[in-house]
């Protein structure tokens, strides 16, 4: 039964003071992102997608699920890995580690000619600047002395990669390695690494401050970060990573913000990287020009107040319980509305604070872009006896 009709204006658009949707969790469970059913004009790539960070929602896409290899994108699952082992308190950033022979160079044949941190065996190196090495170098050696640190051996690791591959709901993607050479069986989507960005972003905050460093220095030598994006003056990128094979062509995934809003473009198989770099900025120029990302709810927002029979008290605060943003066409957030609906006729306690008791639809023009659930604020514990048989005659008359 649908009980009311809330314009999205003012009040219902506030934000809390100090909240970013650029750096807000992403959006709550039980909320499915919107897929807009917009390409944007003009990527040269085999596939691609742009993502607002806030939302989830994709705003374009081309063989967005194709799957594909990942090469050195590879490490964004790597770093993931170790951020949950921080957040673990498996590992500290300030760990010394010792590098074993399977991450040098010189004694591993498929690292030949492949991006490199030039770790020797017997270098101690702490986890700050392994992964640092990892993210800035892309250094396959990092990777491995990284995986046998945290997992004890490189297959423990990989396994550890795709167990997360799970959790996050990675349908289209399985690593075999833990730096992205090609290996059989090894395959991603633009889609599942625009989730596993968005995913990380949110991680670990020191984690991803090394996404957006330009270069690392280690024993002497310095290299660039190969996301040449983050030196573009015209848009605020802060990371993420670049990746090439021969099979795999040129992939960039770079993360940009403007005022409070972050969108996540992923182009794989592109050109060559200038290009890669190019259709990753057309994209990123595209979203912030043709989409807004609008504040619909507070974590926590009460939204409506309710009757409730049979306990302690006769109504009942309902809302949303996580904060949840929107995207949509610029010039159409005055478009917007959400009405509320419960899954029943009437509420009865013991109502538990969290428990959904309907949904929130947001509707632009009657079409319902997303469903939300609506719970109950503040728990209603059952009334007296005599309370409960007064709301059972009030309920016969």
């Amino acid at each position: 039964m649908k009980r009311s009709v809330l314009s999205m204006l003012c009040g219902v658009l506030m934000m809390t003071a100090g909240q970013s949707m650029a750096a807000d969790a992403p959006t709550a469970a039980g909320v499915a992102p919107v897929a807009f059913p917009v390409v944007a004009p003009g990527i040269d790539a085999a596939s691609f997608v742009l993502m607002d960070y806030a939302t989830g929602d994709i705003l374009a896409q081309g063989n967005q699920d194709e799957r594909r290899n990942p090469a050195s994108l590879t490490k964004l699952m790597t770093g993931y890995v170790v951020d949950r082992a921080l957040d673990q308190h498996k590992i500290t950033l300030d760990d010394v580690v010792t590098v074993g022979k399977d991450a040098w160079a010189a004694g591993n044949p498929v690292f030949a000619g492949s991006s490199l941190m030039f770790l020797k065996p017997g270098d101690r190196v702490t986890v700050r600047d392994l992964s640092r090495g990892i993210i800035i170098d892309s250094g396959n050696d990092a990777c491995v002395a990284m995986a046998d640190y945290v997992a004890g051996s490189q297959p423990a690791f990989v396994d550890l990669m795709n167990q997360y591959v799970t959790r996050l709901g990675l349908n289209d993607t399985h690593f075999q390695t833990v730096h992205g050479l090609d290996a059989p069986g090894q395959y991603t989507t633009a889609h599942d690494l625009a989730v596993l960005s968005r995913a990380i972003i949110h991680g670990e905050p020191e984690e991803y401050r090394m996404y957006g460093e330009k270069t690392l220095t280690y024993n002497n030598i310095t290299q660039n970060n190969r996301n040449g994006l983050l030196w573009d003056k015209n848009l605020n990128v802060d990371g993420l990573k670049t990746g090439h094979t021969e099979s795999a062509g040129f992939n960039i995934i770079a993360s940009a913000t403007e005022g409070q809003r972050r969108l996540i473009a992923v182009v794989m198989g592109g050109k060559s990287p200038k290009g890669r770099e190019e259709q990753a900025r057309k994209l990123l120029t595209w979203g912030f020009r043709e989409f807004s990302t609008l504040p619909v709810f507070k974590a926590g927002q009460n939204i409506a107040s309710e009757p409730v029979w049979y306990g302690d008290t006769d109504k009942v605060k309902l809302g949303s319980a996580d904060a949840v943003f929107l995207s949509v066409p610029a010039g159409d957030s005055d478009k917007i509305k959400a009405q509320y609906v419960l899954n029943s006729p009437q509420l009865d306690a013991p109502l538990q604070k969290g428990q959904a008791v309907g949904k929130i639809n947001i509707v632009d023009q009657g079409k319902v872009l997303k469903s939300i659930p609506l719970v109950v604020l503040e728990p209603v514990k059952q009334g007296s006896l005599f309370s409960r048989a007064v709301d059972y005659v009030k309920l016969k008359i």
